[in-house]
Parts: structure tokens; sequence; C-alpha cells
């Protein structure tokens, strides 16, 4: 086992409140705002008025498809989109990209970039790279971080979730004095890691759909919605759009997710690395989120309902569409039996962890 995971104790996973008898459908947003204010609720409402005068920063480190935008969207969910902020560098990059075909938003973008950026190539050369220009240079560490700058500044100041940087090993130090180059000065700053069997983010990334509209992902197999439908033209399932915004839109693969972690290996193995590195750091402080409990161990950690169950689909006669739970068993990376958790009971140890982290003396 990892180091980082053994000075890590598999206890700061507890969900279990005593006395709570009350199960809740943790794919509907009402249940979902019902379950984290019987489990967490205190820290919220505690966190909430600390997050009035009081901002932070933190660093996702998670393997790919880990969960991250996820846990993001359900921290925005609780504290609001007035207070958090989701900066998915990946996102920003691609963005980037597209404002480079637009005559404004280009001349916008170079004007902001030419007092920002700093770096070992020129700015045009980092444009380039930007474009796929130059397939000879990699887009700089220090042309991302003006971009993430750039992305920041349009809005009023707030907690920040970062995803996607540092995402090379070299990238590490430029995190530990970002919030200085962003003027978020007097910010605390946390990694918070999230510990992912290979076994799960294999089964997610071959069942993952994302919507359209709200691009929230869910999974035909792992998290479905509770509208399913069928294409009889296809012979096959599919999931419908749960955001009411979304007008019960048809949720779809991406292309390329059906090979699996095979086609992503060496991210996956850097991804490791990374997090191995952050936890050596010091001076900073480190959360570990895990998604698995194993099964000999969950008893009185988590409820029931928190564990992903698996998910099949049949049709009947008039053509609607039953839904069917069953367990569902992983193989953890140590190779123990093991449970998969629903990502809100992997939300209410962040809560929690970082409920501790700024008000451990409240």
């Amino acid at each position: 086992m990892k180091k980082y995971k053994e000075e890590n104790p598999i206890a700061l996973t507890k969900t279990v409140v005593d006395g709570l008898t009350t199960k809740f459908n943790l794919s509907l947003l009402d249940e979902r705002e019902k379950y984290f204010e019987a489990k967490v609720g205190k820290e919220i409402t505690e966190l909430k008025k600390y997050f009035e005068n009081n901002t932070f920063i933190a660093y996702w480190m998670g393997k790919k498809n880990s969960g991250k935008g996820t846990y993001s969207k359900f921290m925005v969910e609780i504290f609001g989109k007035d207070r958090i902020a989701h900066v998915s560098v990946g996102d920003v990059v691609r963005s980037a990209h597209t404002d480079m075909a637009d005559e404004d938003k280009k001349k916008e973008l170079l004007d902001y970039l030419s007092v920002h950026y700093r770096g070992y190539i020129s700015l045009d050369q980092a444009i380039d790279a930007l474009l796929g220009r130059n397939t000879a240079s990699l887009l700089p560490s220090e042309f991302i971080l003006a971009l993430i700058k750039r992305e920041i500044d349009k809005t009023p100041k707030k907690i920040i979730f970062i995803d996607g940087f540092p995402r090379e090993l070299d990238q590490v130090s430029y995190t530990l004095f970002l919030r200085d180059l962003i003027d978020y000065r007097k910010d605390p700053d946390v990694f918070i890691a999230i510990d992912i069997p290979e076994f799960v983010i294999d089964e997610r990334m071959k069942n993952r759909v994302v919507c359209p509209e709200c691009h929230t992902p869910r999974s035909l197999k792992l998290l479905t919605t509770p509208e399913v439908g069928y294409d009889q033209e296809k012979k096959e399932f599919y999931l419908i759009c749960d955001n009411p915004k979304c007008n019960n839109v048809r949720m779809g693969s991406k292309e390329g997710d059906n090979a699996g972690i095979e086609s992503i290996r060496d991210r996956l193995e850097l991804d490791e690395k990374l997090i191995e590195t952050v936890f050596s750091l010091h001076g900073v402080p480190k959360i570990l989120l895990r998604n698995s409990i194993p099964t000999k161990d969950v008893n009185g950690l988590v409820d029931d309902y928190e564990i992903t169950p698996e998910y099949s689909y049949q049709l009947n006669p008039d053509n609607s569409v039953k839904t069917i739970e069953s367990e569902w068993i992983i193989k953890d990376d140590e190779g123990q039996d093991a449970y998969s958790l629903l990502a809100p009971a992997v939300v209410v140890s962040l809560i929690k962890q970082l409920h501790t982290l700024f008000l451990k003396d409240s």
C-alpha cells in the first residue's frame, strides 16, 4: 500500500450518523439536499458562515476519470455558485483555442496574454503550440498559468477548485505559488487527492454518458438517472438527463471511452506519481478522499445506500424500461474485495475534512 494511504486511516471515510435510519435516493437533487443536511448539516452551516469572509484554493489530484468534476459540481450544489468556482484547466485551454477563431475574442485573449504571460518561449510560439501548428513544442506551464489567471480574473473572489493542474511532475512547484500569482495572497491552499481503484475507472469509462447540455456525467452501469429510454433502431438503452433545464435530453457516450483504461495507462501512472509527490510536500494541507472501502471494513463506516450498485435494464411489453439494481463488488488496487462509494458519500468525507482543516478550533 502506498505511504500516503497508510498515513490516512480508512476511518476518515466514515459517513454513518448514529440514530439516522432514513435512506436517501442520492440520484435526486431534493433527496441529496436532505442527505447532506442529515449527514453534515452542522459542518455545512459552519463552513458557509466561514466562507462569508474567507476563501481557499484547492487543487484536485486524482487519476483521469476519478470524479473531480462531479465532486466540484456537488460542492457548487451545496454551497452555491456564488461561493464556489470550478476551474477545469482542460476546459480553459479548449476555450482559448476556440477564442482564437473569433477575431474579437482573439484580440481580447492576446491583449491579456501580452500583459500576463512570461515564459521561455515567445507568445507567438506558445500560441502555435496551443493551436497545434507546432507539434514539437508542448504547451508551456507558464502559458497555462496565464490562462488560469485569466479565467479566475473573470469572476469575483471565490473558493476555487482547480482541476487539471498540476498535470506534470515539473508543474507541482508552480502550485506552491499560484495563489500569490492570482492575488489570493492570504488564502490557504490545499491539495485534495482521490484514491480510486483502477477497476472502477475502467468501468466508468466503458459505461460513461454525458449530457450534451449541462455536461453532467452519468453511467449506464453505475450512476443511472430516474428516466431511461430505449432506442428501437440501435437496440440499446440510454439515460435521460434529470436536470430540469435540459428538457429530457438524451445523454450520449464520449468517443474512445469504450476502450477503457488501457488507452490512458501512461496517464494513470503519471497521475499516481503526482499524488505521491504532492503528499511528500511540507507546509501545504492535504486531504485524501477514498472512493472504495474493503467489504470487511464497511460495517459502521457507511450506509448501504451510499455504496455504488450495478444497474441493468429490462424492456417491458409497453416499451417502458425497468431498472434493475444489484450489488457490485470490485477488486481494489490491493486485490481486496471492496465496495465503491457513490459520489455524495465521498463529498461528505470532503466536507468533514475541510471543516476539520479550517474550523478545528470551533
